[in-house]
C-alpha cells in the first residue's frame, strides 16, 4: 500500500489463470478533507471503476482506452476500486466493443456483475469476488491468431511493428487493424505506441530520461512522450506535487 499526498493506493496482480485478460485490481482512496487534482496518463488498459464518495452515490463506470492525459479531481473521501483489463477481455469477458469509448466512459448498471456498495468495505474481499466472477466468464477457447497476437504485443511491450506482428500470426495487417478499430476504437499501431509509452514511464520514474525502447532517437522519444503526456520526460520525472498519479504509483512500487 502506498500513500500519495492523502491518496492511498494499492494494487494487486491477478492469479495466473486470469493473467491474459486482467492487468490488475487496484484501489484509490482520498482520505483527506480536500479534493485532490491529478492527471491520468494513457496506459493501454480498460478500467472498470466501482466508486463512492460523500457527494456521489455508488456507481460503476467502464473507461475505454485513453490516448491523452485526463486531468481530474478526486473529491474528499472518495473511494475507488477498479479492475484493469488487458485488451482480450473486451471481446472475451466483457462481451461488447468499446470503440465508441476512446478517451471516454460508459456508466453501467449499479448491480453489474452483482457488485454493490458493500463490496467497497474490503478491498481483499472485492478482489476475491472479482476473481471468481472473471474465472466464471473465461472463454472455453480463443481464436489462436488473437491469442498469439496479444501475447506478442504485451511481451514486446509494444515494440514490434504491425508488419512483423502480422507475419508472426499469419493475419493480414488490414484485417488486424479492422479488428482493433471495431473492437477498441484505435489502430494496432496507436495501441502499441500507447503501450510503449506506458513502459517508458517506468524508466522515467527512475530518472532514466533517454530512450530504452524502440524509438528512432532522443528527439523521437521526447516527442512521443510529450504527445501522450503533455510533458517532456524531465518534467514528468520531477512530477511536482505528484500530479501524475500513474507515475507516482509506479515510482512507489
Amino acid at each position: 500500500m502506498n500513500i500519495i499526498n492523502n491518496i492511498v493506493y494499492q494494487q494487486v496482480k491477478p492469479e495466473a489463470a486470469l493473467a491474459d485478460f486482467v492487468d490488475s485490481y487496484w484501489m484509490l482512496h482520498n482520505t483527506g478533507d480536500e479534493a485532490q487534482s491529478v492527471i491520468g496518463l494513457p496506459d493501454g488498459r480498460v478500467d472498470l471503476f466501482f466508486t463512492q464518495s460523500v457527494t456521489q452515490p455508488f456507481n460503476i463506470v467502464l473507461i475505454g482506452i485513453g490516448t491523452r492525459t485526463h486531468p481530474s479531481v478526486i473529491d474528499p473521501h472518495t473511494l475507488m476500486f477498479a479492475i484493469s483489463f488487458k485488451l482480450p477481455a473486451v471481446e472475451y469477458i466483457l462481451g461488447f466493443p468499446i470503440a465508441d469509448m476512446v478517451d471516454g466512459a460508459k456508466e453501467l448498471p449499479n448491480d453489474f456483475w452483482r457488485f454493490n456498495v458493500k463490496d467497497l468495505d474490503d478491498f481483499d474481499a472485492f478482489c476475491e469476488k472479482a476473481a471468481q466472477k472473471l474465472l466464471s466468464l473465461l472463454p472455453k477457447e480463443m481464436d489462436e491468431r488473437k491469442r498469439r497476437l496479444f501475447q506478442l504485443i504485451y511481451e514486446s511491450k509494444g515494440e514490434m511493428s504491425v508488419l512483423e506482428l502480422s507475419e508472426r500470426v499469419y493475419w493480414s495487417a488490414r484485417q488486424i487493424n479492422r479488428y482493433f478499430n471495431q473492437q477498441f476504437g484505435v489502430s494496432l499501431k496507436v495501441f502499441c505506441n500507447i503501450l510503449r509509452f506506458r513502459m517508458s514511464l517506468e524508466h522515467i520514474a527512475k530518472g532514466r530520461l533517454f530512450p530504452e525502447l524502440n524509438f528512432t532517437d532522443q528527439n523521437h522519444f521526447i516527442k512521443e512522450i510529450k504527445k501522450f503526456s503533455g510533458a517532456v520526460p524531465k518534467e514528468l520525472f520531477k512530477n511536482q506535487n505528484d500530479r501524475f498519479i500513474l507515475l507516482s504509483a509506479i515510482r512507489q512500487q
